[in-house]
């Protein structure tokens, strides 16, 4: 071992020499054709905006966020959850002209537009120009203020909407006794004047737009002269000169001077390179490996990959809110619809109206993992049976999910023992069939129909959640495993799931390699537990016993008997539901995953007839013990 561990040192202590060496002679940097100069309708996109749209988004090219989308030749930049088109880019001047994408020429022209976004832009280094007037909208009030001018074309007799300059707006005046349903805050060119319809400015003022400067940055003049093309380094938050012959922090590419410059910067980087890897080794020698990995995760696969994440996938996809935006939406958290393991769900609406449910992240129990997964692997999706992800929320230690809204909430209060016959809660055997094909229909979609194959780990009553028609829709991807279609068998560091509805092999190896079975033997548990009409861990029946073995027993035994536990049956037709399901439940939870059936499958087996399908081997193991080993992500 001290011998691997001497050779290991010395490997890695020549590297950095190497790495110099090679830096020295780089002859060309990828970079340097990436941040050519290109054309998006009438203007000219270049540092420090780069282009958004590409298949590799080019970010490098400038600053984080100021990257600019040019699909169908329409200049689009976003800031928070708000999109802005771009009439015009002066970099002389280095401003920028802004429309609200709501009121700019490339949307329907509208008699009287509504401005919809407030103006929120971070820590971008932005400034208004000066001759901008900040005007604050009101919507759907009981009355409008002396200080404040009433649009006319957005009011009726009880509802008015109005419009006033924020630097005339009185000093602790409260719009609180109005009642507005409301706010946005925008700016313009120039204030209405007192002479035209204010229809007409109104109109023309949203459509104008406002003009922003940005920060001077000199140093890329240099670098543009001398060859180069300015690039940023978003980490560092340093200027980047790419040059043909490599990247380099300084401001020009030729010269001495640059040389020096170049091999300075190279043997600052070798000997930080020297000492990182100095202390991995001795991490290695004096720790186990596992136990070193652990060391480095949080910093390094934490709030850093979640960033890195954010920043390529967040600005193409699904809409980003801010936290202000979050807190807004849902009426500052005050209707609370339920808690999970890694947060809390709140009630919210969008300003288009829409219902919405805002999953706030716990930042002490979630790490930035189960938020990448959660948009990564839903946003990937569009399935009927699949909640649909509106956008997501990441304003550092700040996170929350904004999902479609779903009025029934989750299957698991209408399907365990405390639901009476007698109640509107109470949904019947063949609505409970429907909802477990469309349970089954939607994970065979993630395991079939997305370009990369979605493992859910975590399919259980609480993670189903129903629309205003008991539409089924799986929820809750935090603990999700991303695999190509190439792949049958995926790797897992540790076992994740919840106590009940874990596949043994995905605590257990020995029971086989984990795969799409595991999500089939906790859809196995779930339709059980809708037969049975209480929870597979807490079957506590006659002399109270409650352990996880015991509920597949159970139910196998009245299977056995032809005797059924859901309370309501009175049809040989609902019987038939309950039968089916039972089989194939009983069928999904086998212990060797061979013996299940692929979801497809399933949905034949609950599509086709009864008698076609086999009474299954009586169950013999359920889910690990209830205490399991801290290893366990568990929910």
């Amino acid at each position: 071992m001290s011998c691997l561990l001497h050779s290991l040192s010395l490997s890695l202590l020549l590297f950095p020499f190497f790495f110099f060496i090679s830096m020295a002679d780089q002859s060309n940097d990828t970079r340097y054709p990436s941040c050519l100069s290109y054309n998006c309708a009438n203007l000219t996109i270049s540092y420090p905006f780069w282009r958004l749209d590409s298949e590799a988004p080019t970010q490098f090219c400038g600053y984080g966020g100021f990257g600019i989308n040019c699909s169908n030749n329409v200049p689009v930049v976003y800031f928070g959850s708000d999109s802005y088109y771009i009439p015009n880019i002066n970099y002389e001047s280095k401003s920028i002209v802004l429309v609200d994408y709501d009121v700019s020429p490339v949307v329907p022209a509208v008699v009287c537009p509504r401005v919809r976004h407030s103006i929120d832009w971070g820590d971008m280094p932005f400034n208004f120009w000066g001759q901008n007037v900040n005007l604050s909208f009101h919507f759907n009030c009981t009355g409008v203020p002396d200080f404040a001018r009433e649009i006319p074309c957005l009011s009726t007799s009880t509802n008015k909407s109005c419009v006033n300059d924020l630097n005339y707006e009185p000093e602790n005046f409260s719009w609180t006794v109005y009642s507005c349903d409301d706010e946005v805050v925008t700016t313009v060119f120039d204030v209405f004047s007192s002479t035209m319809a204010l229809e007409t400015e109104f109109s023309r003022a949203l459509r104008q737009g406002f003009e922003l400067k940005w920060g001077r940055m000199e140093d890329c003049q240099k670098c543009e002269e001398s060859g180069g093309r300015c690039g940023h380094n978003n980490s560092t938050t340093e200027l980047m000169c790419f040059c043909s012959g490599g990247a380099i922090t300084m401001a020009h590419c030729k010269g001495s001077g640059t040389n020096w410059t170049l091999k300075l910067v190279l043997g600052i980087v070798s000997a930080f390179m020297t000492i990182t890897l100095v202390l991995i080794v001795y991490c290695i020698s004096k720790f186990s490996p596992s136990n070193c990995v652990a060391l480095f995760k949080h910093q390094t696969e934490d709030e850093k990959s979640v960033e890195a994440f954010v920043i390529q996938y967040g600005s193409l996809s699904t809409k980003r809110y801010t936290y202000a935006h979050i807190k807004k939406m849902t009426n500052s958290f005050r209707v609370k619809l339920g808690q999970g393991g890694f947060g809390t769900v709140f009630k919210g609406k969008l300003s288009d109206g829409r219902p919405v449910a805002v999953k706030v992240l716990n930042s002490l129990k979630a790490s930035g993992q189960e938020f990448i997964n959660e948009v990564a692997s839903i946003g990937r999706t569009s399935h009927i049976n699949i909640v649909t992800l509106l956008g997501f929320c990441f304003d550092s230690k700040k996170r929350a999910l904004v999902y479609e809204f779903m009025p029934n909430g989750s299957l698991e209060k209408f399907i365990h023992g405390h639901v009476p016959l007698n109640t509107s809660e109470h949904i019947g055997v063949q609505k409970l069939f429907d909802v477990a094909l469309g349970i089954a229909r939607g994970l065979d979609y993630l395991h079939r129909g997305c370009n990369t194959r979605i493992l859910h780990l975590d399919i259980k009553p609480h993670n189903i959640l129903l629309d205003e028609d008991f539409c089924p829709k799986i929820a809750d991807f935090g603990l999700a495993k991303l695999y190509s279609r190439k792949e049958s068998i995926v790797s897992m560091i540790e076992a994740r799931g919840t106590i009940g509805y874990i596949a043994p092999e995905v605590f257990n190896r020995s029971f086989g390699g984990v795969s799409h079975k595991a999500d089939v033997y906790s859809y196995g548990m779930l339709i059980l537990e809708m037969v049975g009409g209480r929870k597979n861990v807490d079957a506590g029946v006659g002399s109270g016993h409650t352990s996880e073995i015991y509920f597949p027993y159970w139910i196998y035994n009245r299977l056995k008997k032809e005797e059924f536990v859901l309370d309501g049956i009175i049809s040989v037709e609902e019987n038939d539901y309950a039968r089916k399901m039972t089989i194939v439940g009983l069928w999904c939870i086998q212990t060797d995953p061979k013996q299940r059936p692929s979801i497809n499958e399933v949905i034949e087996m609950l599509e086709g007839r009864l008698q076609a399908l086999a009474i299954p081997p009586k169950p013999f193991f359920s889910s690990p013990p209830r205490s399991p080993p801290t290893a366990f992500s568990t929910s």
